[in-house]
């Protein structure tokens, strides 16, 4: 099996279960055209976390890592409309393409963007007492997932979901020797999840037109 075999099949799943749709499109040209670098969700992981978020009857979500709006369109689409989505991002251009990117979808009034480091956002989040979230999506810079979690359970309930991107790192995730910090930090995450005894979690490797990766999937089932 080859990349070329995974995106492929992705490109055949896409033409199925997700249709063209010219919010999403523009999007990924308008983060494109601004050199954001291309690591979006794929077409078909963005409709999985849409579902995951509807499946539970989410109402607040909370993202970290917001690049050019993508993902987050997905998720706050599957919002009701008096819902709220909270994306995190760090970069200031990445959060004036995505400002503008989700206003064109129509969720402006749903979705509120803050720029600064997570490390520090976070804590101001729980100090105004913005969580519990019904839902949270990490994907921004690997070496902080273990601080992103503990956060990420803080400002959840019994019954939240918490679900991490870019937990297999093409494998690497195996080599407990790597001097990559992404590696290193996707390792002490895992361990970290998988130690945590108020939640019930597992990891799915995946492979699709982005490569070999996985993410991972928490259940919240003890009082934070």
């Amino acid at each position: 099996m080859s990349q070329g075999k995974w995106a492929k099949v992705d490109y055949y799943i896409n033409d199925l279960f997700v249709p063209a749709d010219p919010a999403l499109e523009a999007a990924l040209e308008a983060s494109s055209k601004a050199g954001l670098p291309p690591i979006s969700v794929t077409p078909n992981q963005g409709k999985l976390l849409n579902l995951l978020a509807r499946v539970q009857g989410s109402r607040k979500i909370l993202e970290i890592g917001t690049l050019g709006g993508y993902s987050t369109i997905w998720l706050a689409r599957a919002l009701p409309i008096d819902g709220r989505l909270i994306t995190l991002e760090a970069e200031p251009k990445h959060a004036r393409v995505a400002r503008t990117n989700i206003a064109r979808a129509g969720l402006a009034n749903i979705v509120e963007l803050r720029i600064g480091q997570a490390q520090e956002t976070l804590p101001k989040l729980a100090a105004e007492g913005l969580g519990p979230f019904d839902l949270t999506f990490i994907d921004a810079d690997k070496p902080s997932y273990p601080n992103y979690f503990t956060w990420s359970l803080k400002l959840s309930r019994p019954g939240s979901l918490i679900i991490a991107d870019n937990v297999v790192r093409d494998g690497a995730v195996t080599d407990s020797s790597s001097p990559d910090p992404n590696v290193q930090g996707i390792r002490r995450f895992n361990q970290l999840l998988a130690a945590e005894p108020r939640v019930d979690a597992t990891a799915i490797q995946t492979v699709s037109s982005k490569g070999y990766d996985g993410f991972a999937i928490a259940l919240v089932r003890a009082d934070p």
